[in-house]
């Protein structure tokens, strides 16, 4: 037997049968069949409940059901995407930290003395113009510098950058007079008052212009003379010192031997070997105890003072400089060992003559990274060079980055960046110019540094609990000063003051740790344990189910509709293309209506030979049949093997 007729056959008994399942052939009968097999009670009880009332119970109960699921799944994503956090604590041990102790005067004045000769001329003479300000003789180390004539060629820092006594602000329109000239002029500048309630008389300021363009000009206005010369003081101070190579600046500053005069750590003495040495740019030579540097690293054996560092430092007011520094006395930080001591922003000040305790809590962060959090690990994603973890470090590395590439050199009072050189106004004549230029567009957030720099994902932070205690005591002056000067008398060769003495101690409080650490709320497991007890408290539904319910409404959903529009678009073209055969064929007989049938009549053999026969043409004759054919051969051509086989039936 042929496959044509096999194939023939199998199609006439797939269209008897009754198909159910996925291939059933409509969306109505795919529903029931899932209503019937599946495990969701719900849609079960739907089609087999008997009465109409009934029905409705539970079509009604089984869409609230499956609109709880779908609030509650959405909650629980919208947890999850909320990328929140849940914080634990403990507690344990740990290290000391490291300890930076500066001097607040950076550099003895009596080794500095020959470089800022001509600016403190300079400052004296600015201040008598102004208030008729006197040389003072009482200090014993200017008594040799007063006898002396400073070189006029060396008198021109009022030229570099004018001082100015400005008399009256019109918008733009500045009247002033030069100081010390008493030139008085107009000219036309921006002003940028420093302070933010400014009086109308006694304003003092300085100009600052471009050297490539002298009509760009900015007047800095100060309230007070005494905040106008210091800024105006440190400007040019900051010139001189980057002129002068580092093996000289580490000589004119305090050695460890002069700056520490007593150590103790956890009850044992320690001396200069224990301290590592940093240059600060504006600080001068700082020492660190506890450094990375010396491992290993030192550790407390118990909480409280005894256990801590004590340390007895020597300010030495006498080698101050008068108008760098208006306080005495030194300048501490408390950081961990991997981090640079940036003293000036967050170090805290120690009084003369008196005992400063300093008690410490340790607080360990760690906070999770994208996506809860935009921090970074280690700052390897962070394109700044120069870095240093914590955010409000890469904000003063970023300047200095913006800084070299701007204005050709980097700012003195922050970290040089490899191959760069420190400004100064030989070398950079506009570098002050372009730095508060620079400055202003850093503080309206134009550069950028505010986007790029990110707060670190782990950092420690350090609570201190401050308190201070006049030291010595009136009883324990004499004997404790004699003590000390006698000890340090080849060191310092002077006698000793309280005035020139701070005592500090800094210890934990308790060796406990606090450690906060951020995990995710809600995590994928989490998730899909949500979800099933969801589906399981609403539905009585498991993850099977879930999977069957996607594969009935989504996959055999689709294959339904996708086949029915296949037959569609079949039977279309099947249509389509008899319409264009029968345009196609030659009309060459024209139809005439039967009068013998009625519409209500169907065509009979009988009606059908009534036809009036066309005229002027030639209709073909049916052939009479052949009886013969119309007997039924009862032998078949081959016999059925199985039930796949057809039988042949002629005619």
């Amino acid at each position: 037997m042929s496959n044509g007729p096999k194939k023939k056959l199998t199609q006439k008994l797939k269209k008897t049968l009754p198909v159910t399942g996925p291939q059933a052939p409509t969306l109505y009968e795919l529903m029931q069949w899932y209503c019937l097999t599946t495990n969701t009670h719900g849609c079960r009880r739907i089609v087999v409940s008997k009465g109409r009332l009934r029905r409705w119970i539970w079509i009604v109960l089984t869409l609230i059901a499956v609109a709880l699921i779908f609030w509650q799944c959405s909650l629980l994503l919208m947890s999850y995407y909320t990328v929140s956090v849940s914080i634990t604590a403990n507690f344990q041990k740990l290290t000391f930290p490291a300890v930076t102790i500066c001097n607040m005067n950076p550099y003895k004045y009596s080794t500095i003395k020959h470089y800022v000769a001509g600016l403190e001329a300079d400052t004296i003479k600015a201040l008598k113009d102004i208030y008729g300000y006197s040389e003072p003789t009482s200090r014993r180390r200017r008594d040799v510098e007063t006898q002396q004539e400073v070189p006029e060629e060396e008198n021109s820092y009022l030229k570099k950058i004018q001082l100015f006594e400005v008399k009256s602000v019109n918008g733009n329109e500045i009247e002033a007079e030069e100081i010390p000239t008493r030139k008085r002029s107009r000219m036309a500048a921006r002003v940028v008052e420093r302070n933010t309630d400014i009086a109308t008389d006694n304003i003092v300021g300085y100009k600052l212009c471009d050297p490539k363009n002298n009509t760009d000009c900015t007047i800095f206005t100060f309230s007070s003379a005494i905040s106008a010369i210091q800024e105006w003081y440190r400007l040019h101070y900051m010139n001189i010192l980057a002129t002068i190579p580092m093996d000289e600046k580490i000589k004119m500053s305090y050695s460890a031997n002069e700056l520490l005069i007593n150590c103790f750590f956890d009850g044992k003495q320690c001396d200069a070997r224990n301290f590592t040495l940093f240059h600060h740019s504006l600080y001068g030579n700082c020492y660190t105890f506890n450094d990375a540097k010396q491992e290993p690293l030192l550790e407390s054996s118990m909480g409280g003072a005894e256990a801590g560092l004590k340390l007895i430092i020597y300010i030495d007011e006498e080698e101050y400089n008068p108008f760098l520094v208006t306080a005495a006395g030194a300048k501490i930080l408390v950081h961990d060992q991997n981090d640079f001591p940036f003293i000036e922003e967050s170090g805290t000040e120690l009084e003369t003559a008196m005992e400063t305790s300093i008690g410490m809590q340790l607080t360990n962060s760690s906070k999770l990274s994208s996506p809860y959090s935009d921090c970074t690990i280690d700052g390897s994603d962070v394109p700044v060079d120069n870095l240093y973890v914590r955010q409000e470090i890469c904000l003063y590395s970023c300047f200095q980055k913006e800084m070299v590439k701007t204005c050709g050199c980097a700012h003195y009072d922050q970290p040089l960046p490899e191959g760069a050189k420190y400004c100064n106004y030989d070398e950079f004549p506009s570098w002050i110019y372009c730095y508060f230029k620079l400055h202003k567009q850093f503080v309206q957030e134009d550069l950028g540094c505010q986007h790029t720099c990110r707060e670190s994902c782990s950092f420690k932070e350090w609570t201190f609990t401050r308190s201070v205690a006049k030291w010595p005591s009136l009883s324990a002056e004499e004997w404790t000063l004699r003590v000390l000067s006698w000890e340090l008398g080849k060191k310092i060769n002077k006698n000793l003051t309280k005035n020139n003495l701070a005592n500090l101690d800094v210890f934990y409080q308790d060796l406990n740790l606090r450690t906060i650490a951020e995990s995710p709320a809600s995590s994928i497991p989490n998730l899909l344990a949500n979800f099933g007890g969801q589906l399981g408290l609403w539905m009585s539904c498991s993850m099977v189910c879930v999977l069957e319910i996607v594969e009935i409404f989504f996959i055999d959903s689709f294959w339904v509709v996708l086949r029915q529009k296949g037959q569609k678009l079949v039977k279309w073209w099947k249509k389509r293309n008899e319409e264009d055969d029968m345009e196609q064929q030659p009309d060459t007989m024209v139809g005439r209506d039967n009068p013998c049938l009625s519409d209500e009549d169907p065509p009979t053999f009988n009606t059908a030979l009534q036809l009036p026969h066309a005229d002027h043409c030639q209709v073909p004759r049916t052939p009479p049949p052949l009886y013969k054919s119309l007997h039924i051969q009862s032998d078949f051509t081959e016999h059925p093997t199985d039930l796949g086989d057809e039988i042949e039936v002629h005619l």
